[in-house]
């Protein structure tokens, strides 16, 4: 491990620091609603206030098993036909709505200048592999069919998402790839995502205690979902990898489950996918709803937006 991969910024050590200094019980020794709990307080504590939008309503789409609830963030009233973001919050697949990715999905909207669309999947222990990801594909395929609750044309979906909900873009990009949706995924932008069985994670030894998302909530997630980690839909980068869109894809230089964004960036670019990636050196899990807790991380932020405008001007002629 050189000196640059164990750098760990001044308001990263902080926080932490804080953190540690609460002792809160491992997630393991939590009931599921202590668990759910402590994350939106995490977030409410850690995150910038959200942004004030022209249009913040729920909805609900059809799913596999039943109506699924989404959100509609947009920094305009009515828009002209474009791209919509549809972003899937992360948590393990256990923990984590929308309410716990609200304030981070408003800036997204207010950054981005596009409608997005968070979905509310199913959620382990209750629902586990492949609910959520089921109900993910259902919830872009339904944003694609640009729906009358949604009263703006899409020409193309960007599939948005932290940690699981970056697993969950990266599945959904690959189901709409073999299967298409009304229209085609532009982007995907999988945020510090888990592609790989976390058996392949060195990473996750290395900083498996002490940088928000440790080895132990790692593993707890990985028994409620009980996936099949011999199927795609699960880990992706057994998936067809050549056909993935044009990606943005994001790593924190202190996180577990870093390698295996790395392997799934390595996976990319040998199969030539165009590709943007960006790891945020000294930076934990979840920095994206930690922007008040580290206040660097709201640069790094939108270093994402500028990478995901970037990729959209190029392959969409300028949609953005």
């Amino acid at each position: 491990m050189t000196d640059e991969e164990q750098y760990i910024r001044p308001d990263v050590k902080a926080f932490v620091a804080a953190l540690a200094s609460i002792g809160s019980k491992p997630i393991s020794e939590l009931s599921l609603e202590e668990a759910r709990g402590g994350y939106l307080a995490l977030h409410a504590m850690g995150d910038r206030p959200p942004r004030e939008l022209a249009v913040i309503r729920d909805l609900a789409c059809p799913g596999p098993g039943g109506e699924i609830p989404v959100r509609l963030y947009d920094a305009r009233e009515t828009r002209q036909a474009g791209p919509v973001i549809v972003f899937y919050h992360g948590g393990g697949y256990v923990i984590g709505d929308l309410e716990s990715h609200h304030n981070l999905c408003t800036e997204i909207a207010a950054q981005m200048d596009l409608p997005v669309v968070a979905v509310d999947y199913r959620r382990a222990p209750e629902h586990p592999f492949p609910a959520a990801v089921d109900d993910c594909e259902a919830a872009a395929r339904w944003a694609a069919s640009s729906p009358p609750e949604l009263a703006r044309p899409a020409t193309g979906l960007v599939l948005m998402g932290d940690s699981a909900g970056g697993n969950a873009s990266i599945v959904t990009a690959q189901a709409l790839a073999e299967n298409a949706a009304a229209v085609p995924v532009v982007l995907q932008v999988p945020l510090f995502p888990l592609a790989t069985d976390i058996a392949d994670c060195a990473s996750l030894d290395v900083f498996a205690e002490g940088f928000i998302l440790t080895k132990a909530a790692v593993e707890f997630f990985d028994v409620a979902y009980a996936a099949d980690r011999s199927d795609p839909r699960a880990t992706p980068i057994l998936g067809d990898i050549a056909a993935s869109p044009p990606t943005v894809l994001v790593t924190a230089g202190l996180d577990p489950i870093r390698d295996s964004g790395r392997a799934y960036g390595g996976a990319l670019a040998t199969a030539g996918v165009e590709m943007v990636f960006l790891e945020m050196k000294g930076l934990t899990h979840s920095f994206t709803n930690l922007r008040l807790a580290i206040p660097s991380a709201q640069t790094d932020l939108e270093r994402v937006f500028a990478a995901m405008k970037l990729m959209l001007n190029t392959n969409s002629g300028g949609a953005t």
